[in-house]
């Protein structure tokens, strides 16, 4: 059974890689055909040529990346790598929970550092050489220590407390797992920006004035009570411009980067600002919790049928049943599955964007929405002509012109 379930995980790996390619490579062949009439004039001809230029550099960059990391798997499974890191932790730690953060952790630091050239070389190269990057070497190395130590105490301590909780539970194991990730899933949301960001940017109040004063306004015209307001130090790593929400009930706040009030006008920042509180008021923010405490649930579920399987384990090349081969096999196993919920949940995400766009139409904002959307893409190079086929496998947003479209046609401008 282990030879059946090591050639499905072959399979899965390398169907999944060969889809992924055509999807790039349909992406990419699309990008020079001609911009829909909503779309001219967006671009000036000389701006317009870097953004194609920016997304094949990217395109290569990810043809080349990713299929080094799926060889790289392929030739751990092929010549038993997992198996044989598996057997060697175990002969050195007789505790089944220390083996397995061991060999977690080996795996994790081995994949990372491999990893390292092509991030070294995307941050410093390519975002580089378009203007985009913004961050020192102190500050990337900075990144990477504190990574590895958000790593070690929150995810080793994650994976210590749901492997405890197999080997106790055994089969049960699933219910006590999903709860205890679903409350962190919810702590974090309620305190990411309080405990987490202040690690790696510094965010301040946003000052007095009338950015502030004509956010506050719009706020109560929607009915939407907002007093914590901050800025982030975007600028500290890229030049790309953002703002997003987090937090629920009295620790919800708006974060906009440095960058975004940079690039951006009062009235288009406040109608950045109404798309992101529809999605409050429409309750996407807490609807989307929901899904996703739902999707982990499943999947544990799932995973209590298969993980106590020896064949799991036995595929990867290991000579005895263990969690952390049998979680590894499983996840290649259940990424199909996987693949078909993330689907779901990007077709879920664009159309709760159409419902924030016409949230912010509603209260007319669409022609200021309709301006930041538009001057946002020229500023990070935005792929404004994506292949209908990558759209749907990857986007967790409408393309600008479907935005721009929807917005035209909801609020009559």
């Amino acid at each position: 059974m282990e030879q059946i379930l090591f050639y499905i995980i072959i399979a899965i790996i390398t169907v999944e890689y060969l889809v992924s390619r055509i999807l790039d490579s349909l992406n990419s062949s699309w990008r020079t055909k001609d911009l829909p009439d909503v779309l001219q004039n967006i671009y000036k001809p000389e701006e317009y040529e870097k953004s194609q230029k920016y997304g094949k550099v990217n395109s290569r960059f990810s043809l080349i990346s990713g299929s080094f990391q799926v060889f790289l798997v392929l030739g751990m499974l092929l010549f038993g790598g997992f198996g044989y890191i598996d057997n060697l932790v175990h002969q050195f730690a007789d505790n089944q929970i220390f083996a397995s953060l061991i060999f977690f952790g080996i795996i994790f630091i081995v994949s990372d550092i491999l990893g390292l050239p092509f991030s070294i070389y995307s941050t410093f190269v390519i975002e580089e050489r378009f203007g985009f990057n913004k961050t020192t070497k102190k500050t990337f190395v900075l990144d990477k220590l504190k990574g590895y130590l958000l790593a070690a105490i929150i995810g080793g301590g994650l994976m210590t407390l749901i492997i405890w909780f197999y080997y106790q539970t055994t089969t049960m194991f699933w219910i006590y797992a999903w709860l205890a990730l679903s409350s962190f899933s919810i702590f974090m949301v309620m305190f990411y920006s309080n405990l987490i960001v202040p690690l790696f940017n510094k965010q301040t109040p946003l000052e007095d004035g009338v950015l502030r004063d004509a956010i506050q306004e719009f706020s109560q015209k929607a009915g939407f009570k907002l007093d914590n307001i901050f800025v982030i130090d975007g600028s500290k790593r890229s030049s790309k411009a953002n703002a997003y929400f987090t937090g629920l009930g009295s620790k919800k706040r708006i974060v906009l980067y440095d960058t975004l009030i940079k690039d951006l006008q009062t009235n288009e920042i406040v109608a950045v600002l109404a798309h992101e509180i529809g999605h409050y008021k429409l309750k996407h923010t807490l609807s989307s919790i929901i899904l996703s405490i739902i999707q982990t649930g499943i999947i544990f579920y799932v995973l209590s049928l298969f993980i106590g399987n020896p064949d799991l384990s036995k595929a990867l090349g290991g000579s005895a049943a263990t969690f952390e081969l049998g979680l590894i096999a499983f996840g290649i196993l259940f990424s199909p599955i996987s693949t078909v919920l993330s689907l779901l949940m990007n077709i879920i995400s664009r159309k709760n964007e159409y419902q924030a766009d016409h949230f912010a139409a509603k209260y007319n904002q669409g022609e200021a929405l309709v301006s930041a959307l538009k001057n946002l893409s020229v500023k990070n190079l935005t792929n404004l002509t994506p292949h209908p086929a990558y759209v749907f496998a990857y986007y967790s947003h409408p393309t600008l012109n479907q935005r721009i479209q929807a917005i035209f046609s909801k609020s009559n401008l």
